[in-house]
C-alpha cells in the first residue's frame, strides 16, 4: 500500500477546520506543528492577500487512493481564499511501520530481526 505525506500550512487556529476536512475525506489523523511564516511584502501583493505571521502546520500521513480526495478537501475548507489561508501539498512516502493497517516487512519487526541474529547462517 503506497503512501502520501499531506503538508497543509494555515494560519494558527485552523488546524481543526483542515482536520475535519481531512478526517471527512477518509484521513485518520494528523500532526500539528507551530511556527511562523516568513513571506514578505511582494508574496503577499502578488497572492493579492495578508499574511499573518504565526502559522500551524498539518501533517496527515495518508493512502496515495485518497490523497487527492483529502487535498480537494482541505482546499475547500481552508485553502488560500478563505480565513485559513492554507496551503498544501503532498510528498511521497517509500517506507511506512507503525501503522496497525499496514504489514511491516519481517526486517523491519524486532521480534523477526532478533530471531534472524540467532539463526545460523548456512550459506
Amino acid at each position: 500500500m503506497n503512501h502520501e505525506l499531506i503538508i497543509c500550512i494555515v494560519n494558527t487556529g485552523f488546524t481543526d477546520v483542515v482536520m475535519d476536512a481531512a478526517k471527512d475525506a477518509g484521513a485518520r489523523g494528523g500532526t500539528v506543528i507551530h511556527g511562523r511564516g516568513t513571506a514578505n511584502k511582494e508574496a503577499e501583493e502578488f497572492f493579492h492577500i495578508s499574511v499573518q505571521p504565526d502559522k500551524e502546520m498539518v501533517m496527515i500521513l495518508v493512502t496515495s487512493d485518497i490523497k487527492d480526495d483529502v487535498l480537494h478537501a482541505i482546499y475547500r475548507s481552508a485553502g488560500l481564499k478563505t480565513a485559513g489561508q492554507g496551503i498544501a501539498f503532498a510528498l511521497p512516502v517509500t517506507n511506512v511501520v507503525g501503522i496497525s493497517s499496514e504489514q511491516t516487512p519481517d526486517s523491519a519487526r524486532p521480534d523477526q530481526a532478533q530471531n534472524a541474529k540467532e539463526q545460523p547462517n548456512n550459506d
